[in-house]
């Protein structure tokens, strides 16, 4: 089958060509190598009785009259440009052979002619002869002028003779002269014909080339299934989603089957509707969320799917909100872009509809940003028509929704800490993650190593503070104690002053804090 398709050529493109008159002949004897080889495929597909591969062995025509016509009209090896010529296969035109035959047998012609008027004269010294002035001439010697027909026309008189012309020679110097214009005038217009009758076969080409369209997408996908070891899933009327041992496509071809760590993902609407994944960066969120995805089309579309069993639930729409975009036209920021991304997502979606959220809040402040995703999450639980959701987020208080809302469920991507550094085991185990490891992914980032050292620094102390109370000031006390940043070049110290005092929340400061941090200040003032 492979060796068939790979002599097809991009048929509806050509017969494209066809019907808007611009076709080349090189274009004409594609689409009669392309018919010719449907044939071939015809003879293929007699065996399947597969439903598709009998309707596409049906709609794959022989249209043997185009074949028949482009055979006749053109050369099998035309040139590249019209300009050049030669491209109408000798006898298909007479009058384009007669131009030919002119131009290539010019001299035996006129042999020819010669020897007639010698013998309908009886001048045996008359010569046809020719020159850039007069053209071809005949010249007859004064001793012969009484022989002369009345039919000849004097062109010039010699000292030894007379040079004359006659209609039919003129008209052979004319054809001869210019048959190089008139062959390619010809052979323009043969050429137009051609494309004309060929233009009333449209619909049968057109539908040849969908057929052939849609078989040369089920052969790609019978070998990229065999290759890559793919299965056929189950697709029913339901609502759940199970796949097991589900793998991405791209990023398995690219690092090896061996390589790639394959996920379960069970999505029910009755127990399990909405997965938060946590986790560090590079950990595999993405990815996962994308395999799944990637399943559900290659599944609808009629593929086998790269995993070790699925069964899913029709699905009408995949609403996705990955990455980080903005629209500078439209003046809409980051967040903006994804606060519209998602606003859409809980407008629109439905049962059937599968979600797939990346860091949904992670634009703004961290607050805002874990409100609105608690927000989001809670709305997408309370719904009534429940969609199927992958929810990945670095907001680790979203792992407290799953005491709430029963079908929530907390996944994280295992990674092992092993002195001082991190393995990402690629496996989804249930539960949420305990660390995000930022500070480890910045290192293998090429962080500098000062910086990496303050981080650790301010995390220890952050961390140490999580549990003390809300009014604490060790927080404050963090911002207040570390290296103050550079003043800018136009900021007045008053500017500076104004600047801390306004990040101060008096609201929640004791009086003695209040008192230590206006201590500092003054110190500060009177360096």
């Amino acid at each position: 089958m492979k060796s068939g398709l790979a002599k097809i050529q991009d048929l509806e493109r050509l017969a494209g060509r066809v019907v808007s008159g611009s076709a080349l002949p090189k274009d004409l004897i594609a689409i009669k190598g392309t018919l010719r080889a449907v044939n071939e495929i015809r003879a293929q597909l007699a065996d399947f009785r597969a439903t598709i591969l009998t309707r596409i062995r049906g709609d794959l025509a022989e249209l043997p009259e185009v074949v028949d016509l482009i055979d006749r009209a053109v050369v099998d090896d035309p040139p590249f440009s019209i300009k050049d010529g030669g491209f109408i296969r000798a006898g298909f035109d007479a009058e384009l052979d007669e131009i030919r035959g002119i131009r290539t047998h010019a001299k035996e012609w006129i042999r020819q002619f010669e020897a007639g008027e010698r013998r309908r004269t009886g001048i045996n010294s008359l010569k046809v002869r020719y020159n850039r002035v007069f053209g071809y001439y005949l010249e007859v010697t004064n001793s012969h002028l009484k022989s002369v027909p009345s039919d000849y026309l004097r062109k010039q008189t010699l000292a030894n003779g007379e040079r004359y012309i006659t209609p039919e020679l003129k008209e052979y110097e004319a054809k001869v002269l210019n048959s190089e214009s008139l062959m390619e005038k010809l052979e323009g217009a043969i050429l137009t014909r051609v494309r004309e009758q060929i233009a009333a076969y449209y619909p049968a080409l057109k539908e040849v080339s969908d057929a052939l369209a849609d078989l040369d997408v089920l052969v790609s996908l019978a070998e990229v299934a065999e290759a890559r070891h793919l299965i056929r899933p189950e697709i029913d009327a339901g609502v759940c989603l199970s796949i097991r041992d589900g793998r991405h496509p791209v990023v398995e071809a690219a690092v090896g089957r061996g390589a790639f760590v394959p996920n379960d993902c069970l999505i029910d609407p009755e127990l399990q509707q909405i997965i938060l994944l946590t986790g560090p960066n590079m950990a595999g969120k993405s990815t996962y969320m994308r395999q799944i995805a990637l399943i559900v089309i290659l599944a609808q579309m009629g593929s086998f799917v790269p995993c070790a069993q699925a069964r899913i639930g029709i699905v009408d729409r995949i609403f996705t909100r990955i990455g980080a975009t903005d629209s500078l036209a439209r003046g809409e920021s980051t967040f903006m872009v994804e606060m519209k991304e998602t606003a859409n997502i809980l407008h629109h979606a439905t049962s059937r509809s599968l979600i797939l959220l990346d860091e949904v809040g992670r634009g703004t402040s961290t607050f805002d940003g874990i409100s609105i995703a608690w927000a989001v999450a809670e709305s997408l639980h309370d719904v009534d028509c429940r969609p199927r959701t992958l929810f990945a987020t670095h907001y680790h208080e979203l792992t407290d929704l799953a005491q709430s809302k029963e079908r929530l469920k907390n996944y994280n991507f295992a990674v092992k800490e092993w002195h001082g550094e991190i393995i990402f085991l690629r496996n989804l185990v249930e539960g949420a993650a305990s660390h995000s490891y930022g500070i480890h992914v910045a290192r293998l980032a090429g962080m500098p190593l000062n910086v990496i050292a303050r981080a650790k620094e301010i995390l220890a102390r952050l961390e140490g503070s999580h549990d003390r109370k809300v009014d604490d000031f060790e927080l404050r006390d963090l911002t207040l104690c570390a290296v103050p940043a550079q003043m800018g070049l136009f900021n007045s110290s008053d500017d500076v002053l104004r600047d801390r005092l306004s990040r101060l929340d008096l609201s929640i400061m004791t009086p003695i804090e209040a008192m230590n941090v206006l201590h500092q200040l003054t110190e500060e003032a009177k360096k």
